[in-house]
Protein backbone atom coordinates (compact mmCIF):
# COMPACT_ATOMS: atom_id res chain seq x y z
CA UNK A 1 0.00 0.00 0.00
CA UNK A 2 1.12 3.80 -1.06
CA UNK A 3 2.50 5.12 2.19
CA UNK A 4 0.38 7.67 3.51
CA UNK A 5 0.30 11.73 4.23
CA UNK A 6 -1.62 11.28 7.24
CA UNK A 7 0.71 10.17 9.54
CA UNK A 8 0.82 12.58 12.86
CA UNK A 9 -2.56 14.29 12.61
CA UNK A 10 -5.24 13.70 14.77
CA UNK A 11 -7.22 10.44 15.01
CA UNK A 12 -10.43 11.59 13.08
CA UNK A 13 -8.24 12.93 10.30
CA UNK A 14 -6.93 9.73 9.22
CA UNK A 15 -8.11 7.81 6.29
CA UNK A 16 -9.55 5.06 8.17
CA UNK A 17 -11.27 6.84 10.87
CA UNK A 18 -12.32 9.41 8.02
CA UNK A 19 -14.41 6.50 5.88
CA UNK A 20 -13.09 2.87 4.69
CA UNK A 21 -14.24 0.14 2.75
CA UNK A 22 -13.62 -3.50 4.24
CA UNK A 23 -15.22 -6.84 3.87
CA UNK A 24 -17.98 -5.49 2.14
CA UNK A 25 -19.11 -2.60 3.73
CA UNK A 26 -18.07 1.02 4.37
CA UNK A 27 -17.56 2.22 7.70
CA UNK A 28 -17.64 5.96 8.50
CA UNK A 29 -17.05 7.67 11.42
CA UNK A 30 -20.16 9.18 13.34
CA UNK A 31 -18.85 12.88 13.76
CA UNK A 32 -22.69 13.49 14.66
CA UNK A 33 -21.49 12.11 17.96
CA UNK A 34 -18.06 12.35 18.05
CA UNK A 35 -15.82 12.83 20.82
CA UNK A 36 -17.81 12.15 23.61
CA UNK A 37 -18.29 8.74 21.37
CA UNK A 38 -16.47 6.69 19.35
CA UNK A 39 -19.19 5.70 16.89
CA UNK A 40 -18.80 4.25 13.34
CA UNK A 41 -21.88 3.65 10.72
CA UNK A 42 -21.83 0.78 8.66
CA UNK A 43 -22.79 0.68 5.21
CA UNK A 44 -24.16 -2.19 3.11
CA UNK A 45 -24.94 -0.80 -0.17
CA UNK A 46 -23.81 2.47 -2.15
CA UNK A 47 -26.83 4.07 -1.32
CA UNK A 48 -26.73 3.73 2.66
CA UNK A 49 -23.26 5.71 1.98
CA UNK A 50 -25.43 8.56 0.22
CA UNK A 51 -28.20 8.64 3.40
CA UNK A 52 -25.30 8.69 5.39
CA UNK A 53 -23.89 11.65 3.41
CA UNK A 54 -27.57 13.44 3.45
CA UNK A 55 -27.64 12.75 7.20
CA UNK A 56 -24.21 14.49 7.81
CA UNK A 57 -22.57 11.96 9.75
CA UNK A 58 -19.78 12.97 8.38
CA UNK A 59 -19.50 16.63 7.11
CA UNK A 60 -16.44 18.95 6.23
CA UNK A 61 -14.22 17.12 3.42
CA UNK A 62 -15.22 13.86 5.23
CA UNK A 63 -17.83 12.95 2.37
CA UNK A 64 -14.86 13.07 0.01
CA UNK A 65 -13.53 10.18 1.17
CA UNK A 66 -16.67 8.22 1.90
CA UNK A 67 -18.19 9.34 -1.57
CA UNK A 68 -14.68 7.52 -2.59
CA UNK A 69 -15.44 4.21 -0.26
CA UNK A 70 -18.72 4.34 -1.87
CA UNK A 71 -18.00 3.60 -5.43
CA UNK A 72 -15.96 0.55 -3.61
CA UNK A 73 -18.42 -0.45 -2.66
CA UNK A 74 -20.82 -0.48 -5.50
CA UNK A 75 -17.80 -2.38 -7.21
CA UNK A 76 -18.16 -4.47 -4.91
CA UNK A 77 -22.08 -4.83 -5.27
CA UNK A 78 -21.91 -5.86 -8.85
CA UNK A 79 -18.85 -7.32 -9.11
CA UNK A 80 -20.24 -10.71 -10.39
CA UNK A 81 -21.80 -8.94 -13.34
CA UNK A 82 -20.62 -8.93 -16.71
CA UNK A 83 -17.66 -6.00 -17.73
CA UNK A 84 -20.36 -3.51 -18.99
CA UNK A 85 -22.71 -4.38 -16.96
CA UNK A 86 -19.95 -3.32 -14.27
CA UNK A 87 -19.17 -0.08 -15.63
CA UNK A 88 -23.19 0.87 -16.33
CA UNK A 89 -23.37 0.10 -12.53
CA UNK A 90 -20.43 1.91 -11.57
CA UNK A 91 -21.94 4.87 -13.79
CA UNK A 92 -24.98 5.14 -11.79
CA UNK A 93 -23.43 4.94 -8.21
CA UNK A 94 -20.76 7.71 -9.52
CA UNK A 95 -23.78 10.36 -10.46
CA UNK A 96 -26.22 9.28 -7.12
CA UNK A 97 -23.01 9.70 -5.20
CA UNK A 98 -21.90 12.81 -6.33
CA UNK A 99 -25.33 14.61 -6.12
CA UNK A 100 -26.06 12.99 -2.64
CA UNK A 101 -25.59 17.03 -1.61
CA UNK A 102 -26.75 20.05 -3.75
CA UNK A 103 -23.72 22.66 -2.63
CA UNK A 104 -20.61 19.96 -3.50
CA UNK A 105 -21.53 18.47 -6.35
CA UNK A 106 -19.02 19.90 -8.99
CA UNK A 107 -15.87 18.16 -6.36
CA UNK A 108 -17.97 15.74 -5.77
CA UNK A 109 -17.82 14.50 -9.10
CA UNK A 110 -14.48 15.12 -9.27
CA UNK A 111 -13.69 12.39 -6.68
CA UNK A 112 -16.64 9.82 -8.21
CA UNK A 113 -15.12 10.38 -11.81
CA UNK A 114 -11.92 9.48 -10.26
CA UNK A 115 -12.66 6.33 -8.64
CA UNK A 116 -15.08 5.29 -12.26
CA UNK A 117 -11.76 6.30 -14.03
CA UNK A 118 -9.93 3.84 -11.98
CA UNK A 119 -12.40 1.24 -11.70
CA UNK A 120 -12.45 1.08 -15.59
CA UNK A 121 -8.67 0.73 -15.36
CA UNK A 122 -8.93 -2.57 -13.15
CA UNK A 123 -11.24 -3.69 -15.49
CA UNK A 124 -9.01 -3.72 -18.02
CA UNK A 125 -6.44 -5.49 -16.19
CA UNK A 126 -8.35 -7.84 -14.41
CA UNK A 127 -7.59 -6.57 -11.29
CA UNK A 128 -10.32 -6.51 -8.34
CA UNK A 129 -12.37 -3.36 -8.69
CA UNK A 130 -12.95 -3.05 -4.90
CA UNK A 131 -9.43 -2.94 -4.30
CA UNK A 132 -8.27 -0.80 -6.97
CA UNK A 133 -10.56 1.79 -6.32
CA UNK A 134 -8.97 1.80 -2.68
CA UNK A 135 -5.30 2.19 -3.28
CA UNK A 136 -6.91 4.98 -5.91
CA UNK A 137 -8.48 6.80 -2.36
CA UNK A 138 -4.99 6.56 -0.96
CA UNK A 139 -3.46 8.16 -4.16
CA UNK A 140 -5.84 10.57 -4.22
CA UNK A 141 -6.10 11.41 -0.52
CA UNK A 142 -2.26 11.68 -0.16
CA UNK A 143 -2.04 14.04 -3.09
CA UNK A 144 -4.64 16.52 -1.71
CA UNK A 145 -3.60 16.05 1.74
CA UNK A 146 -0.06 17.17 0.32
CA UNK A 147 -1.86 20.34 -1.21
CA UNK A 148 -3.12 21.29 2.01
CA UNK A 149 -0.13 20.88 3.80
CA UNK A 150 1.62 23.41 1.50
CA UNK A 151 -1.38 25.53 2.24
CA UNK A 152 -0.69 25.35 5.46
CA UNK A 153 3.17 26.97 5.21
CA UNK A 154 1.47 29.60 3.33
CA UNK A 155 -0.69 29.84 6.02
CA UNK A 156 1.14 30.21 8.60
CA UNK A 157 3.47 32.69 7.78
CA UNK A 158 0.65 35.15 8.00
CA UNK A 159 0.54 34.03 11.99
CA UNK A 160 2.56 35.59 14.29
CA UNK A 161 4.80 34.00 16.76
CA UNK A 162 2.91 34.45 19.57
CA UNK A 163 -1.10 34.72 18.42
CA UNK A 164 -4.41 34.06 18.58
CA UNK A 165 -6.34 32.48 15.87
CA UNK A 166 -10.06 32.45 14.96
CA UNK A 167 -11.88 29.41 12.87
CA UNK A 168 -15.61 28.44 11.60
CA UNK A 169 -16.91 24.75 11.56
CA UNK A 170 -14.41 22.26 11.09
CA UNK A 171 -11.94 22.86 8.01
CA UNK A 172 -11.17 18.88 8.32
CA UNK A 173 -7.14 18.51 6.72
CA UNK A 174 -6.26 22.09 6.54
CA UNK A 175 -6.73 22.59 10.69
CA UNK A 176 -4.29 19.46 11.34
CA UNK A 177 -1.92 20.42 8.50
CA UNK A 178 -2.26 24.18 10.10
CA UNK A 179 -1.36 22.88 13.81
CA UNK A 180 1.17 20.56 12.49
CA UNK A 181 3.76 23.33 10.69
CA UNK A 182 2.61 25.68 13.20
CA UNK A 183 4.34 23.21 16.07
CA UNK A 184 7.27 22.73 13.44
CA UNK A 185 7.72 26.47 13.12
CA UNK A 186 7.33 27.07 16.92
CA UNK A 187 4.45 28.90 17.12
CA UNK A 188 2.40 29.89 19.98
CA UNK A 189 -0.92 30.10 19.08
CA UNK A 190 -4.31 29.98 20.71
CA UNK A 191 -7.06 28.67 18.99
CA UNK A 192 -10.66 29.99 19.70
CA UNK A 193 -13.61 27.81 17.90
CA UNK A 194 -17.19 29.13 17.70
CA UNK A 195 -19.64 25.89 18.22
CA UNK A 196 -20.81 25.97 14.64
CA UNK A 197 -24.45 25.66 15.67
CA UNK A 198 -26.63 23.36 15.00
CA UNK A 199 -24.33 20.03 14.30
CA UNK A 200 -21.80 22.06 16.64
CA UNK A 201 -18.54 21.01 14.66
CA UNK A 202 -16.88 23.84 15.84
CA UNK A 203 -16.98 22.47 19.02
CA UNK A 204 -16.68 18.99 18.58
CA UNK A 205 -14.88 18.29 15.60
CA UNK A 206 -11.80 21.59 15.20
CA UNK A 207 -11.46 22.18 19.30
CA UNK A 208 -11.03 18.06 19.67
CA UNK A 209 -8.33 18.31 17.02
CA UNK A 210 -6.68 21.39 18.20
CA UNK A 211 -6.55 20.13 21.66
CA UNK A 212 -6.07 16.34 21.41
CA UNK A 213 -2.33 17.90 18.90
CA UNK A 214 -1.47 20.25 22.16
CA UNK A 215 -2.98 23.43 21.21
CA UNK A 216 -4.44 26.25 23.88
CA UNK A 217 -7.99 25.96 22.78
CA UNK A 218 -11.42 27.79 23.61
CA UNK A 219 -14.68 27.24 22.55
CA UNK A 220 -17.06 30.24 22.07
CA UNK A 221 -20.43 30.60 21.26
CA UNK A 222 -21.59 31.71 17.57
CA UNK A 223 -22.42 35.21 18.50
CA UNK A 224 -19.38 35.78 20.34
CA UNK A 225 -17.04 36.11 17.55
CA UNK A 226 -17.06 39.94 16.96
CA UNK A 227 -16.48 40.35 21.24
CA UNK A 228 -13.69 38.28 21.36
CA UNK A 229 -11.91 39.13 18.84
CA UNK A 230 -11.98 42.82 20.26
CA UNK A 231 -11.50 41.79 23.98
CA UNK A 232 -8.66 38.87 22.94
CA UNK A 233 -6.90 40.33 20.26
CA UNK A 234 -7.31 38.16 17.94
CA UNK A 235 -4.69 38.08 15.42
CA UNK A 236 -6.22 35.59 12.01
CA UNK A 237 -9.55 34.32 11.24
CA UNK A 238 -9.49 31.65 8.80
CA UNK A 239 -11.94 29.26 7.03
CA UNK A 240 -11.89 26.52 4.84
CA UNK A 241 -14.51 26.75 2.12
CA UNK A 242 -17.20 24.26 0.59
CA UNK A 243 -16.86 26.35 -3.12
CA UNK A 244 -14.39 28.85 -3.78
CA UNK A 245 -15.72 30.47 -6.89
CA UNK A 246 -14.01 32.45 -9.57
CA UNK A 247 -15.24 35.80 -9.11
CA UNK A 248 -14.09 35.34 -5.69
CA UNK A 249 -17.31 34.32 -3.64
CA UNK A 250 -16.83 32.48 -0.60
CA UNK A 251 -19.08 29.18 -0.13
CA UNK A 252 -19.00 27.88 3.78
CA UNK A 253 -21.12 26.42 6.83
CA UNK A 254 -23.55 29.30 7.55
CA UNK A 255 -21.88 31.92 9.80
CA UNK A 256 -18.69 32.40 7.84
CA UNK A 257 -20.43 35.43 6.24
CA UNK A 258 -20.72 37.17 9.54
CA UNK A 259 -17.31 36.27 11.12
CA UNK A 260 -15.97 38.02 8.10
CA UNK A 261 -18.22 40.87 8.59
CA UNK A 262 -16.73 41.32 11.96
CA UNK A 263 -13.22 40.36 11.00
CA UNK A 264 -13.29 43.53 7.98
CA UNK A 265 -15.03 46.21 11.15
CA UNK A 266 -11.87 44.63 13.51
CA UNK A 267 -9.13 45.06 11.18
CA UNK A 268 -8.31 41.43 11.53
CA UNK A 269 -7.42 39.45 8.00
CA UNK A 270 -9.27 36.93 7.10
CA UNK A 271 -7.89 34.05 4.94
CA UNK A 272 -9.81 31.32 3.23
CA UNK A 273 -7.53 28.16 2.14
CA UNK A 274 -8.35 25.88 -0.78
CA UNK A 275 -7.96 25.99 -4.05
CA UNK A 276 -10.48 28.00 -6.53
CA UNK A 277 -13.16 25.84 -8.03
CA UNK A 278 -13.19 25.98 -12.16
CA UNK A 279 -16.62 24.29 -11.56
CA UNK A 280 -18.60 27.56 -10.01
CA UNK A 281 -17.30 30.87 -12.55
CA UNK A 282 -19.57 32.80 -10.78
CA UNK A 283 -21.58 32.38 -7.27
CA UNK A 284 -24.29 32.01 -9.27
CA UNK A 285 -23.91 28.81 -10.14
CA UNK A 286 -23.94 27.87 -6.78
CA UNK A 287 -27.10 26.23 -4.95
CA UNK A 288 -27.13 26.61 -1.18
CA UNK A 289 -28.27 23.20 0.69
CA UNK A 290 -31.77 24.33 2.57
CA UNK A 291 -31.61 21.55 5.44
CA UNK A 292 -34.78 20.59 7.97
CA UNK A 293 -35.39 24.13 9.63
CA UNK A 294 -36.00 21.48 12.96
CA UNK A 295 -32.44 21.23 13.69
CA UNK A 296 -32.12 25.00 14.76
CA UNK A 297 -34.85 24.03 16.98
CA UNK A 298 -32.82 21.90 19.23
CA UNK A 299 -29.48 21.13 20.37
CA UNK A 300 -27.61 17.70 20.01
CA UNK A 301 -31.26 16.74 20.01
CA UNK A 302 -32.23 18.38 22.84
CA UNK A 303 -35.36 20.88 21.87
CA UNK A 304 -35.05 24.28 22.59
CA UNK A 305 -37.79 25.73 21.38
CA UNK A 306 -41.38 26.01 21.86
CA UNK A 307 -44.01 23.83 19.84
CA UNK A 308 -45.20 25.69 16.62
CA UNK A 309 -42.27 27.99 16.36
CA UNK A 310 -40.38 27.56 12.56
CA UNK A 311 -36.88 27.25 12.24
CA UNK A 312 -35.04 28.41 9.40
CA UNK A 313 -31.67 26.67 8.22
CA UNK A 314 -29.30 27.55 5.05
CA UNK A 315 -26.20 25.04 5.26
CA UNK A 316 -23.80 27.57 3.87
CA UNK A 317 -23.28 31.00 3.22
CA UNK A 318 -21.76 33.59 0.64
CA UNK A 319 -18.98 35.87 1.71
CA UNK A 320 -17.98 38.50 -0.60
CA UNK A 321 -14.66 38.87 -2.38
CA UNK A 322 -14.02 42.46 -0.57
CA UNK A 323 -14.22 40.75 2.49
CA UNK A 324 -11.38 38.30 1.75
CA UNK A 325 -7.94 39.12 2.42
CA UNK A 326 -6.58 36.34 0.34
CA UNK A 327 -7.55 32.96 -0.95
CA UNK A 328 -4.52 30.62 0.19
CA UNK A 329 -3.37 27.30 -2.17
CA UNK A 330 -0.98 25.03 -1.99
CA UNK A 331 1.16 27.72 -4.82
CA UNK A 332 0.66 30.78 -2.42
CA UNK A 333 -1.57 33.28 -1.29
CA UNK A 334 -3.78 34.79 -4.21
CA UNK A 335 -6.40 38.18 -4.08
CA UNK A 336 -10.02 36.62 -4.63
CA UNK A 337 -9.98 39.31 -7.63
CA UNK A 338 -7.83 37.37 -9.62
CA UNK A 339 -7.96 33.41 -9.11
CA UNK A 340 -7.50 33.19 -12.68
CA UNK A 341 -3.79 33.23 -11.58
CA UNK A 342 -3.80 30.14 -10.02
CA UNK A 343 -4.21 27.86 -12.85
CA UNK A 344 -1.26 29.61 -14.96
CA UNK A 345 1.01 27.30 -14.26
CA UNK A 346 -0.72 24.35 -15.25
CA UNK A 347 -2.48 23.75 -11.38
CA UNK A 348 -5.28 21.35 -11.12
CA UNK A 349 -6.67 22.22 -7.88
CA UNK A 350 -7.48 20.72 -4.33
CA UNK A 351 -9.47 17.63 -6.12
CA UNK A 352 -7.68 16.96 -9.20
CA UNK A 353 -8.59 12.96 -10.37
CA UNK A 354 -5.53 10.85 -10.07
CA UNK A 355 -5.12 8.00 -12.98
Amino acid sequence: MTERADEGLAFMLRYENVAWFEDGKVRILDRRVYPRKVEFVYCSNYREVIKALQDMVTQSAGPYTAAAMGMALAAYECRNLSEEKQIEYLTTAAYEISHARPTTVSRMELITGGCLTASKKALTLGKNVSDAIVEHTVKANNLRYGKVNLMAEHLVEMFPQNGSVMTQCFGETIVGMMLKVAKQQGKNIKIFCPETRPYFQGARLTATVCHEMGFDTTVITDNMPAYVMKKENVDVFTSAADAICMDGHIVNKVGTYQIAIAAKYTGIPYFVTGAPDKGHPTVDTVKIEMRDPDFVLQAMGVRTAADGLKGYYPAFDITPPELVSGVVTDTGIYTPYDLNSYFKDGNMGEFEMVI
